[in-house]
């Protein structure tokens, strides 16, 4: 599996990404925010306040929410 080594916030619930392999492109997480690790990231600021995680090599919040890598990697976007 590709490591994700990079990562910016482009507007509302959308991350883009990139990994190892070179694949690249948006993800929007708008719909995925389910539970109650998740509450806090309903806020657009703290949303943003993600950080690429240097050991799960993935994205994480402060409150300890993160995505696995493996399904960011399935639901980028590739933009047009």
């Amino acid at each position: 599996m590709p490591r994700l080594v990079a990562a910016r916030y482009v507007r509302d619930f959308v991350i883009w990404l990139r990994f190892s392999d070179g694949v690249e492109g948006e993800v929007d997480l708008a719909g995925d925010l389910d539970g109650p690790v998740f509450e806090s990231l309903h806020d657009a600021a703290y949303f943003r306040s993600f950080v690429l995680h240097p050991e799960l090599h993935t994205i994480a919040w402060p409150n300890g929410a993160d995505l696995a890598p493996e399904f960011l990697y399935e639901r980028i976007r590739v933009p047009a």
